[in-house]
């Protein structure tokens, strides 16, 4: 909480005007411990196989920060991918940097005709023998902008519309190319972009696991992906609601704080209730998912009950 507070708060409006963080905000929470806590000491990460910090992290970031500062995504979407179906090579290479904040994530699925059809992908790479050919192009995608590593979907297989390769594209690479920054209805602060891919050569090297196996990969950290985005749901409502019961406490109306009135309490009540009864249901799920036993099912659970509940609060808060 102090590091966000002392790193992020102060500079959330010049970040929403310029549309992204400064990228020394991820050397510092690398500095700090705060990115991939899971990772393993010999790379430079802590090595705590509980999701709980993460969870703290993100929440914290939620309430005393801000979603545009992406580092769920970094820590908890891209590089699980990298430290799980990488090569040792692979891992020794990139980790250290990940960790460190040095090395700055993003993943490339989302195509200008295609959002979550994947079977539709349009991008491909060619084997060439000694290196893969990537063509194509990506949008949508967060952290594009600041992004050193770059893990891009392409179809690897013309022949089957599940033959997706995950190759790791990184900055300086001939060919590769960010467009525009893109403006967003929220997440001022988050750098979200076009991507393009023109005979770009990834080596041999770069490619995460086997090169047709893409698809079966990305349904492999679902899970956890969702179970992300909830907890980001969550922590927002109760963001809500905490400075709503702040609010209520302090705003006067006919001579005496509207939190005292009866509907204002039974409102605060209803929501403190459903908060309270998700959170459980959050809690439950981190822990089932450092046990190994999170489905993808329950986290889309989760990740639709969360979504609706943060609407519905913050629409409410603002009643």
């Amino acid at each position: 909480r102090k590091f966000i507070q002392a790193e992020v708060a102060p500079y959330v409006e010049r970040w929403h005007a310029e549309g992204m963080v400064d990228r020394e905000l991820f050397l510092k929470a690398g500095a700090n411990g705060l990115l991939c806590t899971w990772a393993d000491e010999q790379f430079g990460g802590l090595g705590i196989d509980d999701f709980r910090f993460e969870q703290i992290i993100m929440e914290e970031n939620a309430r005393h920060g801000d979603l545009g500062f992406y580092i769920h995504l970094h820590s908890d979407l891209v590089a699980p991918y990298i430290a799980k179906l990488g090569t040792e090579e692979q891992k020794a290479r990139l980790m250290p940097g990940i960790i460190s904040g040095e090395k700055i994530l993003a993943v490339a699925m989302t195509e200008p005709g295609t959002g979550s059809d994947l079977a539709s992908m349009k991008s491909r790479a060619e084997d060439k023998g000694d290196h893969w050919l990537l063509n194509g192009s990506k949008t949508y995608i967060s952290n594009g902008i600041l992004a050193d590593v770059v893990v891009v979907a392409a179809r690897s297989d013309p022949n089957s519309s599940h033959g997706l390769g995950l190759f790791l594209v990184e900055r300086g690479m001939e060919g590769f190319e960010r467009g525009r920054k893109l403006k967003k209805m929220g997440l001022k602060a988050q750098d979200t972009a076009e991507l393009f891919f023109n005979d770009v050569k990834v080596p041999k090297a770069n490619v995460l696991g086997e090169p047709t196996m893409g698809f079966k990969y990305l349904a492999r950290f679902l899970a956890q992906e969702r179970l992300v985005a909830a907890i980001i749901f969550q922590a927002t409502a109760q963001t809500a609601f905490d400075i709503t019961l702040e609010y209520v406490k302090e705003r006067k109306a006919f001579g005496q704080p509207i939190g005292t009135f009866q509907n204002s309490r039974f409102k605060m009540a209803e929501m403190k209730a459903e908060l309270d009864a998700m959170q459980c249901y959050i809690d439950q799920s981190v822990l089932l998912l450092n046990s190994g036993e999170l489905t993808a099912e329950d986290a889309a659970a989760a990740k639709l009950l969360t979504s609706e509940l943060e609407a519905r609060i913050i629409d409410a808060c603002v009643q």
